[in-house]
């Protein structure tokens, strides 16, 4: 996990297959708020999805839930 380089990883939002770009430290806090959320992975992401406007990319809001979620939890 110390490559600061985003990934692309696969997710599957309403159906369709698409992907984001994520540093490896955020994807496993993902995955991590996922879990805690008793959520999958991808139930999560389009939680985001819904919720993140026009304004922001899906990598972008991921990254701004999974910092929110830290801080939450005392640990951002």
């Amino acid at each position: 996990m110390n490559d600061a380089r985003p990934r692309k990883r696969s997710l599957t939002l309403h159906g369709h297959r698409t992907s984001v770009s994520l540093e490896d430290a955020f994807w496993v806090a993902f995955v991590e708020m996922a879990r805690a959320e008793d959520l999958s992975v991808n139930a999560l992401a389009m939680r985001i999805d819904s919720n993140r406007g026009v304004s922001a990319g899906l990598a972008s809001a991921i990254r701004v839930a999974v910092l929110r979620h830290a801080q939450a939890s005392g640990r951002g």
